[in-house]
């Protein structure tokens, strides 16, 4: 692995939750930050998109009466939540960072354009986009998908609560094995999901590699950004 300009980073809003059942652990929201700071010291520039599942996932309230549409901008909103959070943690540490949103919400955050987003990168800034992609339908899997290969990312590293990419769900299966590196036409072949089919088919058409790693183990962002062997590489 080479070492990275610009990356996309995406975080799982579950993870945010910590040790809680909802919400927002400022323990975790606190480490998260303090890694990403240690990145963009390195001058790596660095863009992150955050889901939402720890206030609310539009799929899993469409399933509880919810019109699916309205349940996905109902997500949508709670990942623009996440997003100032992980902004206000950042600036409390000296990280400057602007909040980009994929629908008009100001003065909460400003509307996505690519060269907006392009201009904060190469000034230093740590740009968050938030929002998804701005329609129903898709997952932040591929709203991360989308901006990666928007900002011309070298990689987007996918931070997960395992460590990285397995034969069968490490979680329920204690046989599965790790792969240090997979292609996404073997990831199809074996019928894994690393992300929603949609956010892998445009990763691969893009030419846009994921490096799938466990971002709940502290340390872990720096250790990838090293090219140390945590997590999975997958590529074309």
């Amino acid at each position: 692995m080479t070492k990275f300009k610009r990356i996309l980073l995406k975080l799982s809003g579950e993870s945010l939750m910590g040790a809680q059942k909802y919400g927002i652990d400022p323990v975790r929201l606190g480490q998260y930050a303090e890694q990403i700071k240690a990145a963009a010291e390195s001058g790596i520039e660095i863009g992150i998109v955050i889901g939402g599942g720890n206030i609310f996932r539009g799929l899993s309230g469409a399933g509880k009466g919810f019109d699916r549409v309205k349940g996905d901008q109902m997500g949508m909103c709670a990942t623009v939540i996440n997003s100032l959070a992980l902004s206000s943690a950042l600036g409390a540490i000296g990280v400057d960072s602007r909040v980009l949103t994929a629908v008009r919400m100001e003065p909460i955050g400003e509307y996505y354009s690519k060269q907006k987003a392009l201009d904060y990168l190469k000034s230093g800034k740590v740009v968050i986009f938030s929002a998804g992609t701005g329609n129903p339908y898709f997952t932040t899997d591929s709203g991360a998908a989308l901006r990666g290969i928007e900002i011309e990312a070298d990689v987007m590293l996918k931070g997960t609560r395992v460590d990285g990419v397995f034969t069968a769900d490490p979680e329920k299966d204690p046989t599965a094995t790790k792969f240090s590196t997979i292609t996404f036409d073997e990831i199809y072949s074996h019928g894994l999901r690393i992300m929603d089919l949609t956010a892998t088919a445009l990763c691969m058409e893009n030419h846009l590699p994921v490096y799938v790693f466990n971002m709940d183990k502290y340390g872990n962002l720096g250790r990838v950004l090293a090219g140390e062997p945590v997590g999975t590489y997958v590529h074309n």
